[in-house]
């Protein structure tokens, strides 16, 4: 006749001593995620752990690109072993090539010096005697007159 079935039950999660002191209704539904200090200690753990491979995959990232010997095909069998075995392919990966990720690392930041010096120098001014220099050779090849070098020569030591 009429089919009468049971409710289906909810799975609680709730701590025994919130049953103990009467706050059991107001936690229903809820999962208690921290339910003592090593919890907590251990997420910690775990949030720290996948922020460090996250920090360790972007700069195999980098230098798998940053990288000119290995071909595009490779870089992208790397790749796709990252996404697919993301831990085992990272510490394969920094075993491997750890010593020119190194070299390749250092290379980068010796150029990115050079770049950043040599952007320095161009965009710095020259000393009053390095003017007074080349006022001096401009003069000695006869590419100015010796009014113009005066003149040179009195801009640089008023600067």
């Amino acid at each position: 006749m009429c089919d009468v079935r049971p409710a289906p039950r909810v799975k609680r999660y709730i701590r025994a001593s919130d049953a103990e002191i009467g706050s059991a209704p107001e936690s229903q539904g809820r999962t208690v995620v921290w339910d003592s200090f090593w919890d907590f200690l251990w997420s910690t753990i775990l949030v720290f752990a996948f922020i460090a491979y996250l920090i360790i995959l972007w700069h195999i990232i980098v230098d798998l690109f940053r990288d000119r010997d290995t071909s595009g095909w490779k870089k992208a069998i790397w790749v796709v072993f990252l996404i697919i075995f993301p831990y085992l392919t990272s510490i394969v990966y920094l075993i491997g090539r750890g010593k020119g990720m190194t070299e390749r690392q250092i290379a980068a930041a010796e150029q990115a010096k050079a770049a950043g010096d040599d952007y320095i120098r161009s965009v710095a001014g020259s000393s009053p005697t390095q003017q007074i220099a080349t006022a001096k050779s401009l003069l000695d090849s006869g590419a100015i007159s010796a009014q113009e070098f005066e003149t040179l020569k009195a801009k640089a030591l008023a600067s």
